[in-house]
């Protein structure tokens, strides 16, 4: 049976991978030890302006794989790491992620979309302002 992009059942393959994850690991508290943000600002549990400031930026936390992958796309330092405009950060990593399918960014930043906004429309330039 073939799954739907990112339905609840992505990357569970078997029905006991479907009930492990249902009945068990959803509800359990994330614990990740490579996270690129501020610890203290998750243990205060603070919430962001926007989206570009949890994705993207916020003083000097921030996530260097998608600056890596915005860099290689040729996005402009500014709306990088630099003091681009929020909004102009966004579209340039929808710009930078539409073009990279097949890229564990793609598939990270669509869960997260997904898991933690209830959105399940692609990022994408078009989309961007939507979203």
């Amino acid at each position: 049976m073939k799954m739907a992009f990112l339905d609840q059942d992505f990357l569970l393959e078997t029905p006991i991978a479907q009930q492990l994850f249902h009945k068990y690991a959803q509800k359990m508290p994330i614990i990740d030890f490579h996270c690129h943000l501020n610890p203290e600002e998750i243990y205060e549990n603070r919430n962001f302006k926007n989206i570009t400031r949890i994705w993207l930026n916020e003083g000097t936390y921030g996530d260097h794989y998608k600056w890596r992958l915005m860099r290689a796309n040729g996005v402009d330092e500014d709306l990088i790491t630099g003091d681009g405009d929020d909004y102009d950060k966004f579209v340039a990593w929808a710009k930078t992620i539409e073009k990279s399918v097949g890229n564990p960014l793609y598939e990270w930043t669509h869960l997260e979309l997904r898991r933690f906004f209830g959105i399940d429309d692609l990022l994408t330039e078009k989309s961007a302002p939507k979203i």
